[in-house]
């Protein structure tokens, strides 16, 4: 007889839902819900949309619960969330104590993601929302003249 490591696989979890940070997946709830209520909205939001749908978006790194309530105020779910690491190919560069992030899929672009450094962080950020202003026509470029 043949003794070997066992592999020890959990089963999924149906009350937990999994997401990656910034990232949002469609969950399917039964209908009447009229409330919902996230324990920690740093971590992941929760959005109702028609049909007994929900959003949820990962927000920042770590396990919350959110509670879907009946116009009665009875609980009709009552699910974790675990929001997880992005999935994407990264680098990260440490420049003494700070970190800078990159998504290589295939060519590095910065990313910005929780833990980069201030200056890192906030650069990128400006620029990115520089290029939103830009794309929704509200910068110089868009305007025109008459």
């Amino acid at each position: 007889m043949l003794l070997g490591p066992a592999l020890a696989t959990a089963a999924p979890d149906p009350d937990r839902i999994a997401v990656n940070v910034d990232q949002a997946k469609l969950v399917k709830l039964p209908g009447g819900i009229a409330t919902i209520v996230v324990g920690n909205p740093l971590i992941a939001d929760v959005t109702l949309q028609n049909g007994g749908v929900v959003v949820v978006t990962g927000k920042g790194y770590g396990a919350t619960n959110f509670i879907a309530l009946d116009r009665t105020g009875q609980v009709l779910v009552d699910r974790q969330i675990q929001v997880e690491g992005p999935t994407d190919q990264l680098v990260t560069v440490y420049r003494g104590v700070d970190r800078e992030t990159y998504s290589c899929m295939p060519v590095c672009q910065r990313r910005i993601t929780l833990g980069d450094g201030e200056t890192y962080f906030k650069s990128t950020m400006d620029q990115a929302g520089s290029l939103s202003s830009q794309a929704s026509g509200s910068g110089a470029a868009g305007k025109q003249q008459n």
